[in-house]
């Protein structure tokens, strides 16, 4: 169709946006995103660099402001925002962005909190000392130049690089379907990594691997593991474990502290901040009491304190998992290759820039020796000039005009044009014999640098000399050391993995104070003895749990409401002394209203082979499977469904076919098979296990085993041990027999344990009074007896808790 001057051709839509995003995506790819393989540039780089030495902006120099770079920039090379281009100069002169700063930056260019830069017009800027490495030679035809967005100048392809800057300074960018992550290394691994190849260009990536022990990041930090690194290395993609460096210190009044100097790459210090601020008020993590960054020009450091009665190791590995403290850089080796995106492994990456050194040396050299045979060529004119001395001088003094003598000394010398041009030139000072000495000197040594120059083209060997060289010369003027350091993966360490299996004392009071102590830390005394203060306790409060477990155990706390919570050992408070008050079992378990602590069993693992046994003051009891038990919800879990008015008191582990023995206030007893009583689920009520008188209530429950006893303890004080054999086994829901003789002198029974010959004893009174003593010092007697007194028990007093030592675990 014609319209007016001009034709309309008919095209598909869809072809056509089809061929319009692909250009774009080539030109984002190729012109924005991803840096060149052989110099590790993106292009606002590339031209940034090549600007500022046009301007001369050296690092000798003094600084200019960055406007007018960027000025440059945008004028000349980069048609786009002054944003794109000022931002990329930000990012250069930050030593927490760039490894090896290419730009030299004078005034505020941000900080690692996140702060942006100052605007243009106020900072300065100007090459660093290594970036005129990068531009080394730009001079002699080593790399191609193209047309600028309008043809009016030209700009570099790529620069000539002698420092190897992808690997060295990294790479960052999303162009379009593709990305790239290059984490930044360290400059003296890289080129020893280098020269490992010049010098054996079968090197494996194993090998390489010998020198570039992995990424080395501004911030330094660590990095956990070789795993991420190795894959990174050999497929071009991979993950690598960041870790900030921290460490724990005493302070002088004798709480922990967590001192931060380094943080992983990347993160924003103050937002890491706020989020473990965040932690703390969400309780998230318990334990940290001052959060403070004193960071200052001498260098980072967060400050963490904590409470007295945690462990630090906990605290930093919940900070490790729940913060930036530890992140992960996702390494993705993306680079242009001859134009082309293309994913490379190690060894490709240091391949391409060899092969791009061995252009630029070639490319150098052939200037070079161009630029000497034609310095040849003229000396040869000048020698020709100085052996015919006196027709020379005739020839130009009989000519005219200068082309006239051009055209006389070319014709009658054999001369070439550039020949006569140079003696037409030549000063009459260089007539003089010491200047022809030093003309025939010159001479000689420019046919010595040409015979050097082409046999260096001839040979791939002295090329590659050249670079191995050039890049020693690199490492001894900018090399440092490693910053970031590389140290096993303790990443996937649970806690428990932190904290030495110990055995410890739990002690739990009737208003709800829990604490662990170790276990030597009360000594052995006689029977009667007066015993020392295990726990200092609120008026009216008491302890009611004492029991063994270790650091590890998985401490069951069943509630009278007929829940079940779980915590660790080492998650228990860690009490600073024997007669420290302990913690607010609140503050570790969630209970609600009413709900009290009323039993307590430390766990080592789960399994469907074994049973948790369960008595309510009621006399009901229950048997559930311990698996059924294996999951931490926050809210806790149902172990029993209990009849109103009812409360669970007791429960044991069992492995189903063990004999059972429950206690009464009254000194009754009920022994009786746990066959007589099926398994069932946690949301189950259980079964009759005694019929008790109306007064009576179930104070205990034992796991009977023969040849042990029961060692019954009264609220005087009062005690004894009898044989399991004198209790004869009965079915579940008799009246169960006599146990102990009650009487106002011994009070009525607080509790039951079963005993073996060679444990220990201890008793806790209700005013937080602790005794320990030899279990053989008790004497066995009947059942309808009313036992010796094991503890003196001040006035207003009582026996609270009753708990068996055994000595063995206590002496390991």
């Amino acid at each position: 169709m014609e319209f007016g001057q001009g034709k309309v051709l008919p095209i598909r839509i869809d072809e056509e946006m089809k061929n319009s995003y692909i250009d774009y995506a080539m030109s984002v790819i190729v012109m924005r995103a991803l840096p060149d393989v052989r110099d590790g540039l993106k292009p606002v780089h590339r031209r940034i660099l090549y600007a500022m030495q046009e301007a001369g902006m050296y690092s000798n120099k003094p600084y200019k402001k960055s406007a007018r770079i960027v000025g440059e920039v945008l004028g000349k090379y980069h048609p786009h925002g002054d944003s794109s281009v000022y931002d990329a100069i930000v990012r250069l002169a930050q030593d927490f962005s760039t490894r090896y700063l290419l730009a030299d930056g004078h005034g505020n260019f941000g900080s690692v909190d996140g702060d942006s830069a100052a605007a243009m017009r106020y900072t300065e800027v100007r090459m660093s000392r290594i970036a005129e490495e990068m531009l080394a030679d730009i001079d002699k035809n080593t790399v191609d130049f193209t047309p600028n967005y309008d043809e009016s100048l030209e700009e570099p392809t790529v620069l000539p690089a002698k420092i190897p800057n992808l690997l060295v300074n990294g790479s960052a960018g999303i162009a379009v379907g593709m990305a790239t992550n290059i984490p930044p290394h360290n400059l003296s691994e890289v080129i020893d990594a280098l020269v490992m190849m010049i010098d054996n260009p079968e090197v494996t990536i194993k090998d390489l691997m010998l020198s570039i022990k992995g990424p080395d990041f501004p911030t330094g930090g660590l990095i956990l593991g070789k795993e991420g690194i190795r894959q990174a290395y050999l497929t071009g993609r991979g993950s690598v474990k960041m870790r900030a460096q921290a460490r724990i210190e005493k302070m002088s009044n004798g709480k922990y502290r967590i001192l931060v100097t380094e943080i992983p790459y990347q993160v924003n210090k103050a937002r890491l901040v706020e989020a473990i601020a965040h932690l703390v008020r969400d309780k998230t993590i318990d334990g940290i009491t001052d959060l403070r960054d004193e960071s200052d020009r001498s260098g980072m450091r967060i400050v963490i304190e904590l409470r007295r009665d945690v462990n630090a190791d906990v605290i930093l590995n919940q900070l490790y998992k729940h913060t930036q403290l530890q992140d992960t850089f996702g390494v993705n080796m993306l680079a242009l290759v001859k134009g082309r995106p293309q994913v490379l492994n190690l060894q490709q990456v240091l391949y391409h820039y060899l092969e791009h050194q061995k252009i630029v040396i070639v490319r150098r050299t052939q200037f070079e020796l161009d630029k000497a045979k034609a310095r040849a060529h003229i000396l040869e004119g000048l020698k020709i000039a100085l052996d015919h001395l006196d027709a020379v001088i005739a020839t130009i003094r009989g000519s005219r005009t200068v082309d006239i003598a051009r055209e006389a000394l070319i014709a009658n010398f054999s001369l070439s044009e550039k020949q006569a041009q140079a003696i037409l030139e030549m000063r009459l000072q260089r007539l003089t014999g010491l200047e022809r000495e030093k003309i025939e000197q010159e001479y000689k040594d420019v046919l010595e640098t040409i015979e050097w120059l082409e046999s260096v083209l001839a040979d791939e060997a002295k090329v590659l000399q050249i670079i191995r060289e050039e890049l020693l010369d690199v490492k001894k003027r900018f090399g440092d050391e490693r910053r970031t350091v590389i140290t096993s993966d303790v990443s996937e360490l649970e806690v428990e993995d932190l904290i030495a299996e110990e055995d410890i004392i739990i002690t739990i009071t009737h208003n709800g104070y829990i604490k662990r102590m170790p276990i030597d830390t009360y000594r052995s005394q006689k029977r009667g003895g007066r015993g020392v203060t295990g726990m200092g306790t609120k008026e009216e409060d008491f302890v009611e749990h004492l029991f063994i477990a270790t650091t590890h155990h998985n401490i069951l706390f069943f509630t009278n409401q007929g829940r079940v919570y779980r915590l660790k050992g080492y998650e228990i408070t860690d009490a600073a002394g024997r007669t420290a008050k302990g913690t607010a079992i609140v503050n570790l378990v969630p209970l609600e209203g009413e709900e009290l602590i009323t039993a307590v069993i430390p766990v080592k693992e789960f399994s469907n082979q074994r049973y948790l046994f369960m008595t309510t003051r009621n006399g009901i009891v229950k048997k559930t499977e311990v698996i059924e038990f294996d999951t931490a919800r926050k809210g806790g879990l149902i172990a029993i469904i209990l009849d109103e008015g009812d409360d669970l008191i007791a429960v044991k582990m069992t492995n189903g076919q063990q004999e059972v023995i429950i206690g009464t206030s009254e000194g009754i007893a009920i022994r009786f098979s746990e066959k007589d009583v099926r398994t069932m689920g946690r949301s189950s009520r259980g079964v009759k296990g005694i019929s008790l008188e109306k007064t009576d209530m179930v104070i205990g429950m034992e796991v009977a085993t023969k040849g042990t006893e029961i060692m019954t303890v009264t609220a005087e004080g009062y005690g004894k041990r009898t044989a399991v054999d004198e209790y004869r086994v009965q079915t579940r829901g008799g009246k169960g027999v006599i146990n102990h003789k009650v009487t106002d002198k011994t009070g009525q029974v607080i509790g039951i344990k079963m005993i073996k010959p060679g444990q220990e004893i201890m008793l806790i009174s209700t005013d937080g009074i602790i005794i320990r003593m030899e279990a053989d010092e008790i004497p066995t007697q009947g059942r309808s007896t009313q036992g010796v007194r094991m503890m003196r028990i001040g006035e207003n007093d009582k026996v609270g808790a009753l708990a068996v030592v055994d000595k063995k675990a206590d002496s390991d």
